[in-house]
């Protein structure tokens, strides 16, 4: 029966059933990168951001089981076959991580919002996904690729486990079993944080996603008959797909990205109904909005220059333990808490 269903469209369907469930665990389990990294900050409180690290880890043991079965190859993802770049994926991790914290989410929070009633993250929606494509195809797309090669490592290796496997005779698959075991133990290491089960519960939801996203795609890669990326979740340039495919379907069709997006959408949805959390919001400061505005370009920049977000190298690349997604995140991270502070205390002196 699937032999007569066209590849796009089994793909796209594995986006939206990942989706899905990612914008339930936003709505739900208030699943957020920037309120993980607010509430570290600020609030004293690592439960999400130890709900973060539980679904890098678990969303990395069920990828290198994957890889163990035969049904995911790491060097077939964008992860290993695009150049590493260290500076690159700072410095775009930098100014992604502080547009998100300007803005007020990053594209996926964005989504989970709008999904909910939120017209002012519809803003950063739109913004973002033209801000991305104009870095990735568009008019700054020469002088992006011209800046990674010239600082990209040249190395075939992409990955913690590729590189311990060439100095240990243990094979990288082992490497990332170990490595994402130990990533697991280290959130589940807070006994409030397991008493939690809520936030457990929407960490495993959110790392078995990221999986469905390599397993779905990979299969319909090797069977299929169609060439189709082996991808997960991430939301900066499939917003700019999803844009173009609603403008129009024959110049970008459907992709696993694009199901993904709306996969979101449908879930956050679902979720701030049964939260009772449902009702339209819009922007009412012109100020904010220019936050949002530029925090969103910002985002659409950074994360195609770091090549990923807070969900794309945040988890998706972490879940490969890839050399770019620590350098991305960190970045991330760093760019979030520098717009943190001068949203909080405009870089008031003590």
């Amino acid at each position: 029966m699937l032999d007569q269903v066209p590849d796009t469209v089994i793909v796209a369907a594995i986006g939206l059933i990942g989706g899905v469930l990612l914008g339930l665990a936003a709505r739900l389990g208030r699943f957020c990168t920037l309120g993980a990294i607010e509430d570290a900050l600020y609030q004293r409180s690592d439960l999400r951001l130890r709900m973060w690290v539980l679904a890098i880890g678990v969303s990395g043991l069920l990828s290198f089981i994957l890889v163990h079965l035969g049904a995911l190859d790491p060097r077939q993802t964008i992860y290993h076959l695009a150049p590493f770049s260290p500076i690159a994926s700072i410095l775009g991790g930098l100014l992604f991580g502080y547009g998100m914290s300007i803005a007020g989410n990053c594209g996926f929070g964005a989504l989970a919002r709008f999904g909910g009633g939120d017209l002012r993250s519809f803003v950063i929606v739109l913004v973002m996904g033209i801000s991305a494509y104009v870095m990735l195809s568009g008019p700054l797309a020469p002088l992006r690729v011209s800046f990674v090669e010239a600082t990209a490592i040249r190395s075939d290796l992409r990955s913690f486990p590729q590189l311990l496997q060439s100095f240990f005779a243990v094979p990288s698959v082992v490497w990332g079993l170990f490595i994402s075991a130990i990533i697991t133990a280290c959130a589940l290491g807070s006994r409030a944080f397991l008493r939690n089960r809520r936030a457990v519960f929407w960490s495993l939801v959110v790392g078995f996603a990221i999986a469905t996203g390599w397993a779905g795609t990979q299969w319909v890669a090797r069977d299929g008959f169609s060439i189709v990326s082996v991808e997960s979740h991430s939301f900066t340039a499939p917003l700019g797909q999803t844009l173009i495919y609603l403008m129009t379907s024959s110049g970008g069709g459907l992709t696993f990205g694009v199901g993904s997006v709306f996969g979101v959408l449908a879930g956050a949805f679902i979720g701030s109904l049964i939260k009772g959390h449902f009702r339209w919001e819009a922007c009412e400061d012109p100020r904010e909005l220019k936050r949002q505005f530029l925090g969103a370009i910002c985002m659409g920049f950074g994360a195609v220059l770091a090549l990923g977000c807070t969900i794309g190298q945040g988890i998706s690349a972490f879940s490969l333990l890839t050399f770019s997604a620590p350098f991305a995140f960190f970045g991330i991270f760093v760019g979030a808490a520098i717009g943190l502070r001068q949203l909080i205390t405009g870089f008031a002196l003590p």
